[in-house]
């Protein structure tokens, strides 16, 4: 049986201005915030209220609301599929995130709600002002582009530093804290669903010691991929290369993450029924040839996503090529177009 209480509904015109007022002033906590690129919305408890501020909301202020689910489940938006391509060179703001982090969005569309994709970067880096808490998410990838970074996470022993190349899962609720970084650090983020929340969790702490290896959070298990030594295999396009995650298997098909190179020739066509398709440009350049579209030229930076049964060709690719691909589910087909 839910449990009903109160929260106050507060309108805020920019939320990143308000709570600190909130926080260090009124001495409040902050429990839950959401979006993490660019937050609109902040849940904080103390003095015996409970007070949700959200920018650009329409509610008077002092709004008083019963709530019987105080952690609603997570809803699964339905894809909805379209050909994009976000370039950096297009000027893509960069905006001020969760815990003071930098967040450049490479899928503004975020197909319908159904993920988000951010390129992170924390200015200076050093020690990061962040809290343990946790993300009522279905997916969520951390990989460490450039720099390092060195996070704390439930059950997996004392601090771990992600070097230029390592990625890491987060499986749904895994309670975690950034600590440090340095200052070139920069990270792909992708979530799944998009609209999800970050909830603090003001009791646990870390490091909590060594868990159980084969622990599940929600049929998911912790997976932590290291760029050094890993071994490179043959990848569903012809002329490249791939280094395996292990991801697909750690959520057990829910999503599957490649670090892909390019080995030479001439890559023919192919598609896919993968439900999402995104595909980050780490080094190197290349063209775009998409069915039924114009080609495009992508270097550095650029990212861009393929709708199921798309028929796609990397062309004219540099020998330094290398893209970081991310597929939902993890199980999809691959085929090459004649």
């Amino acid at each position: 049986m839910n449990e009903t209480r109160a929260e106050i509904r507060l309108p805020t015109g920019e939320l990143r201005d308000d709570l600190p007022f909130y926080t260090k002033v009124l001495g409040m906590r902050l429990d839950e915030i959401s979006p993490a690129d660019d937050p609109r919305v902040a849940v904080l408890s103390g003095h015996g209220l409970r007070l949700r501020t959200e920018k650009g909301a329409s509610e008077p202020a002092g709004t008083r609301v019963e709530i019987t689910e105080l952690n609603p489940p997570m809803v699964m938006p339905k894809t909805e599929h379209m050909y994009d391509v976000r370039r950096l060179r297009d000027s893509a703001p960069w905006v001020i995130g969760r815990a003071g982090m930098n967040c450049r969005d490479l899928l503004p569309t975020r197909l319908g709600g159904a993920i988000i994709a951010s390129h992170i970067r924390v200015p200076g880096g050093g020690d990061v002002p962040d809290m343990v808490h946790y993300h009522t998410v279905g997916f969520q990838l951390i990989f460490c582009y450039k720099g390092w970074v060195d996070v704390l996470y439930e059950d997996q022993g004392d601090m771990m530093r992600l070097h230029a190349g390592d990625c890491v899962i987060q499986p749904p609720e895994i309670r975690h804290r950034v600590c440090h970084a340095s200052p070139d650090i920069e990270v792909i983020e992708i979530g799944v669903p998009a609209d999800h929340v970050t909830a603090i969790d003001h009791e646990f702490t870390l490091p909590n010691g060594q868990g159980e290896p084969t622990r599940e959070w929600q049929g998911q298990r912790f997976v932590h991929h290291v760029k050094e030594g890993a071994t490179w295999q043959p990848f569903r396009v012809p002329g490249f290369r791939c280094r395996n995650t292990g991801i697909s298997e750690g959520t057990k098909g829910v999503a599957d993450i490649q670090v892909v190179r390019f080995e030479g020739g001439e890559p023919p066509a192919t598609r896919t029924d993968a439900d999402i398709h995104f595909t980050f440009v780490m080094e190197g350049s290349m063209e775009l040839h998409a069915e039924g579209q114009e080609p495009r030229k992508l270097q550095v930076g650029d990212a861009f996503v393929i709708p199921p049964q798309m028929a796609a060709r990397y062309a004219d690719c540099s020998d330094d090529l290398e893209l970081l691909e991310c597929a939902l589910h993890g199980d999809f087909a691959s085929e090459v177009v004649a």
